[in-house]
């Protein structure tokens, strides 16, 4: 079994950092990842759904084919400039992006195998500004159809994952942010390891640290940045309470038409807050409330049966009991073939 091995000393350990909000270009990447494979389908249902409709809609179908597909490929490899460093704002990710050096474009794009849509690459590889201002138009597109409305779960899940780190950091020290990152991830300090990655690689921080990235799209098991000379990067997929929760608005399954009615709308903003486990604070910032309001709620809702309220020091976690996942609903979880014509059905990261 391939395994990467990442190699932490004491500074390192010092340096790790969890980045706060989505980086949307690595949820660009996973998503498109997605698309090609129905592996994980299940937790991903109603986006799946929904995005094959709107890129038809968008007529972005040949754009995500014949551009993104090809440039992020499933396999052992694809470049690491789409994903230049941890960023928050689209625009900013984008200019960094197509400032890569030309030269660094062109030895990325070289090490893929075989690719799809050679032309196109080569045109990129070249530095021709009308492929690159291309693949910055793509891209933009792109998250605006397929990551954009979406935006609320991403950044409900990436919340919850760093409020149960957080949490774990605070009762019982640093190294605990690097348990449960996956399935197939150990941590037995001081190396971090990876099994089942796409070769065999011993990663040594060197007192560097480690920007730790929580994706939504990232699923089952964690990525890094491939060129090591590269600020060290670990994405890894959000921690989620279930499967994918989105439904249609409007739909028969919609919560806040069934339950805006029976819990009040501030109540039922809080409990599909909680959906993927938050803090009192995190509730309170979503839901748009006070922390006085949010633990009255809370409150209210634990003795309902519906949430459960762990202490991890001075925080207060929450999370969705069995009957509160009942009571919002599921999406069906169902086989379904990959949404853009062309994508493939494997998955080897």
């Amino acid at each position: 079994m391939r395994t990467l091995r990442i190699h932490f000393t004491a500074q390192d350990l010092s340096r790790t950092r969890l980045a706060v909000q989505p980086d949307p270009l690595w949820e660009i990447v996973c998503s498109l990842h997605r698309l090609q494979t129905r592996a994980g389908y299940a937790g991903y249902a109603g986006w799946y759904r929904q995005v094959r409709r709107d890129l038809q809609r968008a007529g972005l179908v040949p754009v995500v084919r014949e551009r993104l597909l090809p440039v992020a490929p499933l396999k052992r490899y694809f470049p690491d400039f789409l994903t230049p460093g941890p960023v928050t704002d689209l625009d900013e990710g984008i200019d960094r992006v197509l400032g890569t050096p030309s030269r660094r474009i062109r030895t990325e794009l070289g090490r893929m195998a075989a690719p799809a849509n050679g032309a196109w690459l080569s045109d990129l590889a070249a530095g021709r500004l009308a492929a690159l201002h291309g693949l910055g138009d793509a891209l933009r597109a792109y998250f605006r159809v397929a990551v954009a409305p979406h935006l609320p779960q991403i950044g409900a899940a990436v919340s919850g994952d760093r409020a149960l780190r957080g949490a774990r950091v605070l009762e019982t020290g640093a190294g605990q942010i690097l348990d449960d990152l996956g399935p197939d991830v150990r941590w037995d300090p001081p190396v971090l390891s990876v099994n089942g990655y796409p070769e065999d690689r011993d990663m040594h921080l060197d007192g560097r640290g480690i920007a730790l990235i929580p994706s939504y799209f990232c699923w089952h098991a964690p990525i890094a940045l491939a060129d090591p000379e590269l600020p060290p990067a670990l994405v890894y997929p959000a921690r989620r309470q279930r499967p994918d929760p989105t439904t249609g608005p409007g739909s028969p399954a919609d919560p806040e038409r069934r339950l805006g009615p029976l819990l009040g709308h501030t109540r039922l903003a809080v409990l599909r807050a909680t959906v993927r486990g938050a803090t009192t604070g995190e509730l309170a910032r979503r839901a748009g409330i006070s922390p006085a309001t949010t633990s009255h709620h809370t409150t209210i809702l634990r003795e309902a049966g519906l949430i459960s309220s762990q202490r991890h020091g001075n925080l207060v976690l929450h999370r969705l009991t069995d009957l509160g996942e009942t009571l919002l609903g599921d999406v069906p979880a169902r086989p379904g073939t990959p949404p853009v014509p062309g994508g493939g059905t494997r998955d080897v990261r």
